[in-house]
């Protein structure tokens, strides 16, 4: 039986994306007789308890102390030989000898110096990115999002025999993703149900922002979704802002995404790994960026027309939200177009 082990983190800061990309991998791998590990730190807002609720191993690594101004990516680059001596370490203890094992990483706080000390515990190495920013020693490199220049970003970082997965096609979607599609309704964008969801940690407090452009909206008639992670630190006001409100529906944690975007008609969210999963369904989508590296691929992608791009979360107000809203929802035919774009990516 092959061994796999994922290194990948989540905290308030980092978010939740990397390990819930990381689970959908993990859960097709498990299917193909592969037991997997998983390899994470304990930041605040860690998801081990979560990982493990899902029927996989943890091994938790120690936080990292560091200044108080940097973030995990940062400490993690600077502290990346003790994290490979960690891992190393925890992975010995398991598969002493390398055999038949994979090793996946998906963090951006690490790159080749970090895979080539675990080249002596694997046999293959899978890294998981979309920054190309660092050099990777690596066997495959998956990047499932969309890029004009998507075949050339990668180029002088990983080794020639390298076999690259770019592209919305190798999308990590759970297979209540690909269920919803086979009774996908032709959306014809009318909207009467909404979906609000920026992520499991959305530090940047965006849900809230969207609830209070409900508000100014003033549509009691069309139903609301909002779906935040536990890790997401404002839950309990965002909670009770939707008590407040007709029509809102409040979700913590929910293991039925798919069937959430496949009702809703028009979502409000980030430019995170939930991009490609409204995308899949076709699920037309104002787009927010909450940290820096989303905004190359939401601008490439917002090109296509497959989804309309507001901003960054610095420059998107709530009057600002309510403004867009109130314009996609006057527009039934753009979003119907829009549908059938953002559907076009997988073809």
């Amino acid at each position: 039986m092959k061994y796999v082990f994922i290194r990948a983190d989540a905290s308030l800061t980092i978010g939740s994306g990397h390990v819930m990309r990381c689970l959908t991998l993990a859960d097709k791998l498990a299917k193909q007789g592969e037991k997997v590990f998983f390899v994470t730190r304990d930041w605040p807002g860690n998801m081990a308890a979560y990982i493990e609720d899902k029927g996989y191993p943890v091994l938790i690594l120690p936080a990292l102390q560091g200044d108080l101004l940097q973030n995990e990516f940062q400490l993690l680059a600077e502290s990346w030989q003790q994290d490979a001596e960690e891992t190393i370490s925890r992975i010995k203890a398991l598969q002493p000898d390398p055999g038949d094992t994979l090793l996946v990483v998906d963090h951006y706080g690490l790159d080749e110096k970090w895979e080539k000390a675990l080249r002596p515990i694997a046999s293959k190495i899978m890294v998981i990115d979309d920054l190309a920013n660092r050099p990777h020693d690596c066997d495959i490199l998956r990047d499932q999002n969309y890029y004009k220049n998507m075949e050339e970003r990668y180029r002088g970082l990983v080794p020639f025999h390298c076999r690259m997965e770019l592209g919305p096609k190798y999308a990590l979607l759970r297979e209540e993703f690909y269920h919803a599609k086979k009774n996908l309704r032709v959306r014809n964008g009318v909207v009467r149900h909404l979906l609000i969801f920026f992520g499991g940690s959305d530090p940047t407090g965006e849900t809230m922002k969207a609830l209070q452009a409900l508000e100014r909206l003033n549509r009691p008639d069309i139903g609301v979704d909002v779906v935040v992670g536990m890790s997401n630190p404002y839950r309990r006001e965002i909670e009770q802002f939707c008590g407040r409100l007709p029509s809102i529906h409040y979700h913590c944690q929910v293991d039925q995404m798919a069937e959430l975007m496949a009702r809703a008609d028009l979502a409000v969210g980030a430019g995170g790994t939930a991009t490609w999963e409204r995308c899949y369904l076709g699920l037309p989508t104002l787009v927010i960026t909450v940290a820096e590296n989303q905004v190359e691929m939401v601008r490439d992608l917002a090109e296509t027309e497959a989804i309309e791009y507001l901003g960054t979360s610095e420059t998107v107000d709530a009057e600002g939200l309510a403004v867009s809203l109130r314009k996609a929802i006057s527009h039934p035919q753009n979003l119907a177009e829009m549908s059938r774009r953002a559907l076009a990516l997988f073809e």
